[in-house]
């Protein structure tokens, strides 16, 4: 079991990474829609390249991060009746719901993203809107995030057998609640960016109107 154990902590570690490492990319579709709004609407300038970059970002937010959140615990579910019960039984509850649920989806979009992904990078596929990106690396994060996602669930999988057999605490997969001074800093630099916005818009209509 202690190799399974060491197993899922290198996941988690690998997952942690990739979902501090993501979320950056929701800073930067903000900045890009940001900008290119103002240069749309002050200098009448626009590309379909700066609307796709915007949905790469977003897909890869969606897809690389998922398997962060399945570590947090942060996805939604319903425990209105399985809070109910005890610990245990909500254990085995989670390693049912895996086995016959999210692996076998899991493993099944990977069946079909591979080829569908590979078909795309053969063909080196262009987008077909003017001034488009190509394509290829949007869909390639299918594969990946869908692959992370399988070995998340491995990962959780193994902690919840190592619970039931008592070799691992139930904090090791329990909802990480986020504390009072994360919440007050995660507000101030959603304030701060949306201050700095507002100043760049205003600031560019009154050169407009000038």
């Amino acid at each position: 079991m202690s190799f399974f154990l060491s197993l899922s902590k290198s996941i988690d570690a690998l997952n942690e990474r990739i979902g501090l490492g993501i979320s950056w990319a929701l800073l930067a579709a903000v900045l890009i829609c940001a900008g290119n709004a103002l240069v749309r609407y002050s200098l009448n300038i626009s590309s379909n390249a700066w609307l796709e970059i915007q949905w790469y970002l977003f897909g890869a937010i969606f897809l690389l991060a998922s398997s962060y959140t399945l570590k947090r615990n942060e996805h939604v579910r319903i425990d209105v009746v399985v809070g109910r019960f005890p610990k245990r039984t909500q254990v085995w509850i989670d390693v049912f719901g895996f086995l016959l649920f999210l692996l076998p989806a899991t493993l099944l979009i990977l069946y079909f993203a591979v080829p569908f992904a590979m078909e795309s990078i053969r063909s080196q596929e262009m987008s077909s809107n003017a001034g488009g990106l190509i394509v290829w690396p949007a869909k390639l994060l299918i594969p990946v995030g869908f692959l992370m996602l399988t070995l998340q669930g491995i990962s959780e999988l193994i902690k919840r057998i190592g619970f039931l057999l008592g070799q691992v605490d139930a904090s090791a997969f329990e909802k990480q609640q986020t504390t009072p001074q994360e919440e007050i800093e995660a507000i101030a630099a959603a304030n701060q960016l949306n201050l700095a916005e507002v100043t760049t818009a205003a600031n560019q209509f009154i050169k407009k109107e000038a």
